[in-house]
């Protein structure tokens, strides 16, 4: 099997539909997380290669699991998968750490691109 992705999104619906791209595309989604401290908690546990991280999340959101992942390991790939009215937090998440970032609504093609540059 393929690189392993950890999708973080608090819609089971974006999940599932990212879930089907990155698999479409090779890789292996090794677990999926509805907020950060789902995802942080994974991240450990599943060692992906690629975090997927929606910003806008109760509890946690997607820029402080973008930095307690940091934390745990400099070399995370995370991208980040937002709606582009959310700019200055795509920024923020950005200069947390997060390599890259997809505009919701997601475009498979750009899915593909963007996991292909990060992780080949």
């Amino acid at each position: 099997m393929g690189k392993k992705i950890l999708i973080t999104d608090d819609a089971n619906f974006m999940r599932t539909m990212l879930a089907k791209i990155v698999e479409e595309n090779g890789y292996e989604v090794v677990g999926t997380a509805e907020n950060g401290e789902v995802a942080i908690q994974k991240y450990k546990e599943l060692k992906p290669d690629l975090v997927t991280m929606d910003i806008t999340m109760p509890g946690m959101d997607g820029i402080e699991a973008t930095k307690g992942i940091m934390a745990v390991d400099p070399n995370a790939k995370i991208v980040v998968c937002s709606a582009m009215g959310q700019k200055p937090m795509v920024l923020e998440a950005i200069e947390a750490g997060a390599k890259d970032f997809i505009v919701k609504p997601i475009k498979p093609e750009k899915v593909k691109e963007t996991l292909a540059k990060l992780i080949g």
